[in-house]
């Protein structure tokens, strides 16, 4: 069966003494180059998320190991750090921006005892476009959706959509659940709003069998040296849970 491999990536910088329990949150830039050179290494091709949204739809052939790179949150240190890196390679990637916290922190990661970090401001998510990168959306202000009543959940879609539209002028078509969160409400808010795809938490590799606004991802963690990231490619890495389905 056809896979495309998703990989989830946050932050990308120099990050000392920071807590293993968040280690998601954070990839040492120099084992971050290290990856980059895996990929070609071992084969994969990385591709946009609109060239696997077509490839998983059928529309077009998919390459031999085809792989997507996706950056939550827009953190400034992306710009910084993990583009001139991607553009080195000529890899795409997707980056997601919280729309109602554009230029400010990722506050939320407060109450974890973690200091909040850059996000990148507008002319920045123009810069990430101009670069010729994907900008996509991570909701409004980064709640749980699942949690989240039914208005919320709608507007945290919809109103994120139609911000960064103003901001980039060009149609946001791609969308992540924060925290991976979602449910079957949260789908059909991101149908409704119009994405193409979203991605969650899920740790697989995507097929022709996923529905494209529950793609499922294989998080790079601040632990994960080259051999950690290849273990995560080649392993099945199943759902422990059925794939929400509208």
């Amino acid at each position: 069966m056809k896979q495309v491999q998703i990989l989830m990536y946050h932050r990308v910088g120099d990050f000392p003494g920071r807590v293993k329990a968040h280690g998601a949150l954070y990839c040492h830039l120099p084992r971050f180059r290290a990856q980059m050179k895996l990929f070609k290494v071992l084969g994969y091709r990385v591709i946009s998320l609109d060239e696997a949204a077509a490839g998983l739809r059928g529309e077009v052939p998919l390459p031999p190991r085809p792989l997507v790179l996706t950056f939550d949150d827009a953190y400034v240190d992306f710009l910084e750090n993990a583009a001139p890196v991607l553009k080195a390679h000529g890899y795409p990637a997707t980056v997601y921006a919280v729309s109602g916290l554009v230029g400010k922190t990722s506050s939320w990661v407060a109450p974890d005892g973690l200091e909040p970090a850059s996000l990148m401001n507008a002319a920045q998510l123009r810069a990430v476009q101009d670069l010729g990168f994907t900008v996509g959306s991570h909701t409004v202000t980064h709640p749980r959706l699942a949690q989240a009543d039914d208005a919320r959940i709608l507007a945290e879609a919809r109103d994120s959509k139609a911000a960064l539209e103003d901001i980039l002028g060009k149609s946001v078509d791609h969308f992540c659940y924060p925290y991976g969160s979602h449910d079957i409400r949260a789908v059909k808010a991101a149908a409704a709003a119009g994405y193409v795809t979203g991605t969650t938490c899920v740790r697989a590799a995507a097929t022709p069998e996923d529905d494209l606004l529950t793609l499922p991802r294989k998080a790079v963690s601040r632990g994960d040296d080259v051999f950690g990231v290849a273990w995560k490619l080649m392993t099945k890495n199943l759902p422990k849970y059925p794939q929400i389905r509208r």
